[in-house]
């Protein structure tokens, strides 16, 4: 007999601290959890309280990849996931493949295990398996949870589930402590199952703002990923440098985009060129015939997950933003202070569009001739990563 419900495929499923839409945590399924509801209106400022202070006799394990020294949006979900379906006496484990810089503790996780060796531009699958694996053996989690996404943590978690023969659910867009669910049939059922011992959990599924903080210690925990290495059958060949221009927008990390106050293009084409990033464009400034398509950002164009994203001269229409919001920083140059992206920006430099453009190539073009031809290229992207730390 079919058992798979059928629901509208459009509809999201987002956990939140108050649970599931339709199921709230602390009222159905889930036992020994907090009750953080008489304080949701408590002012953003006061302390959070401990999510438990019982002593741990089970535990979640949580497996991440660190990008320059945080977790990602879709990491943080993850934690949070873990965090949220967790009793009082079970702790959250965070392994962050990577430097971690960040604060444990805020993002909900109990203990930290740092593994600095490894981060998303070295690909040694292998010693990543190897060292989850002894993670787990020492801490034999109940569930382990990775993001699913494309940029080693999805692929780490079905190469564990393999080889450790565990049950596994991809893909999962709602969960709670006693059933996770992901859809299929193209989009149009949801399946439902048991809490599996691998979980990759689905973009956007969870809301990382938790109502508790968690313990945050760190832990120092050794792996020798040497040995591992040696007796590995995959080879890391480099990163292959490419130019940032034929990047496609969905991958790059780095770029700067073009609104309605850009006047003279091929100016912030050489900008780009300079900073090493990839050049985008709002919807006024492609119907204007100033770029192509396919260099479009917004609702109807790219949606974008650059770590540093310039916005020179858009105002930032609902549809732009919708394109922008997983980017990690936005820089906004408007004349506009009251302009919708400075909303969204993290840091706003009010001033014409065209005049900092300017200002940046005669900037660019008289430090090559202070450091010689050898040094021209500006690292600009960790520059402005620096001014908004």
């Amino acid at each position: 007999m079919n058992t798979i419900k059928r629901i509208d495929p459009r509809r999201p499923f987002t956990i939140t601290a108050d649970g599931l839409r339709r199921i709230t945590l602390g009222a159905i399924g889930v036992a020994g959890a907090l009750d953080f509801t008489a304080a949701s209106g408590a002012h953003r400022e006061q302390p959070k309280p401990r999510r438990t202070t019982a002593a741990p006799s089970h535990t979640m394990l949580v497996a991440a990849h660190a990008d320059r020294g945080a977790l990602d949006e879709h990491a943080r979900q993850t934690l949070a996931a873990a965090a949220l379906v967790a009793d009082a006496s079970t702790e959250v484990v965070l392994l962050v493949f990577g430097e971690f810089t960040g604060d444990a503790a805020a993002l909900g996780a109990d203990k930290l295990i740092e593994l600095p060796m490894f981060d998303r531009r070295k690909f040694a699958p292998v010693d990543e398996l190897n060292a989850l694996a002894a993670c787990v053996a020492a801490y034999a989690p109940v569930h382990v949870f990775l993001p699913d996404n494309a940029t080693g943590d999805g692929d780490l978690g079905r190469r564990y589930a393999a080889a450790a023969n565990a049950s596994v659910a991809t893909h999962v867009v709602e969960i709670d402590a006693s059933h996770v669910a992901a859809y299929v049939h193209a989009n149009t059922a949801l399946a439902s199952r048991a809490l599996p011992e691998v979980v990759l959990l689905a973009a956007n599924a969870v809301d990382p703002k938790l109502p508790f903080v968690g313990a945050g210690e760190r832990v120092v925990w050794r792996f020798d990923g040497e040995s591992a290495s040696a007796k590995g059958t995959v080879r890391d060949l480099g990163i292959e440098e490419m130019d940032a221009a034929q990047l496609a927008l969905e991958e790059a990390d780095f770029i700067v985009s073009a609104g309605n106050g850009v006047s003279d293009v091929p100016a912030f084409e050489r900008l780009a060129a300079t900073l090493g990033a990839a050049i985008g464009a709002s919807r006024v400034a492609v119907d204007d015939g100033k770029f192509t398509r396919d260099k479009q950002i917004g609702a109807t164009g790219k949606t974008v997950e650059a770590s540093v994203y310039i916005a020179f001269g858009i105002s930032g229409a609902v549809q732009h933003l919708q394109g922008i919001k997983d980017c990690r920083h936005v820089i906004a140059v408007n004349l506009d202070a009251s302009a919708p992206i400075a909303k969204r920006a993290n840091l706003t430099v009010i001033a014409d569009a065209q005049e900092t453009i300017a200002a940046l190539n005669d900037a660019a073009a008289a430090a090559r001739s202070a450091r010689g031809t050898g040094a021209a290229l500006l690292n600009s992207k960790a520059v402005a990563e620096g001014a908004l730390a």
